[in-house]
């Protein structure tokens, strides 16, 4: 277990360090326990300097922004927590292409319905995603046919090693809900994303907008939750398979895999991070005892897993 330099930290930070904060507050699935320290940043600038000054202490850090994808332990967390809070956000619809500038803490569905406004075409499929444009460039995000591999032109990297450097779409590497910084969990921050657009026209725009989001209503569960537990197998649906073994409604003290959509965990209000673990490897065993299909996470495990905990 890690020990963060909480003199140093104070130092640094000063009054813009928390400490001992609960994270449930900051996840979607409104469950983890309370991280040792916490750093809020509001700029992507304000995010640069951090990250320098986390890499030259040498402390484990992770950055969290709109919290979904991820599944923080009851037992806490040890690092450094940055709270990405970088909003701004620059349409240009004078470009050839058109597109759309945002820093990594602003909420994509936001920045996709700011696009429609302005009869921007091309970010449709990310109306309705709760989740930040940093967190999509990292996890190659996607939704109804769309996904950042065919929306990011640059991402704006600052690599402990290469520096900061714009990355063009084809430096991420992504595939299927992942990306080279994601598949080797590396420690570069994404700052912002150019994405690209089309023109259109509002009334266009936002009437497919609506179309997508009245069938995401109609077929994923309100309410607490991660997102997508598992990726898709090849050829499949995780949700089909779960619901194929029996698991469809089923629940584990507060959690409950949703009637509505078998790939959704969700928390009724009253779920602990284990109870949602517990969850997820009973779905895992019964689909590869069932299926022979080894369901992979969409998610990822945060903080101290190590304490009560079995992977």
């Amino acid at each position: 277990m890690h020990e963060l330099p909480m003199a140093a930290l104070r130092s640094i930070f000063g009054a813009r360090l928390q400490e001992n904060v609960p994270l449930a507050h900051y996840t979607t699935a409104r469950v983890g326990g309370p991280a040792d320290a916490m750093v809020p940043v509001n700029s992507a600038e304000e995010l640069a300097r951090t990250a320098e000054q986390v890499w030259e202490l040498g402390i484990p850090y992770f950055v969290i922004g709109g919290g979904s994808n991820i599944l923080v332990s009851d037992h806490g967390v040890h690092e450094l927590v940055i709270l990405n809070r970088t909003r701004n956000i620059r349409i240009d619809t004078k470009s050839s292409p058109p597109s759309a500038w945002a820093e990594s803490g602003a909420n994509l569905g936001s920045l996709a319905r700011q696009t429609a406004l302005r009869g921007m075409s091309g970010l449709e499929w990310a109306a309705s995603i709760p989740g930040t444009v940093g967190g999509a460039v990292y996890g190659n995000s996607g939704a109804n046919g769309g996904d950042m591999a065919g929306s990011l032109i640059l991402a704006e990297i600052l690599h402990p090693q290469l520096g900061r450097n714009w990355w063009p779409v084809e430096q991420m590497s992504y595939q299927y809900r992942n990306s080279t910084l994601k598949l080797n969990k590396s420690k570069a921050i994404i700052l912002s994303a150019r994405l690209k657009l089309v023109q259109s026209t509002p009334e266009a725009v936002q009437a497919k907008i609506e179309t997508l989001s009245e069938r995401r209503r109609n077929t994923q569960p309100p309410g607490a939750s991660m997102g997508s537990m598992f990726k898709n197998p090849s050829g499949d649906y995780a949700g089909r398979l779960i619901d194929s073994v029996g698991l469809k409604g089923h629940s584990i003290g507060g959690a409950e895999i949703s009637p509505l959509h078998a790939n959704f965990f969700v928390n009724r209000g009253t779920a602990s991070a284990a109870d949602i673990w517990n969850l997820i490897r009973l779905a895992r065993e019964k689909v590869a005892e069932k299926t022979g299909v080894d369901l992979e996470m969409e998610i990822e495990r945060i903080g101290d897993w190590e304490n009560g905990f079995h992977a």
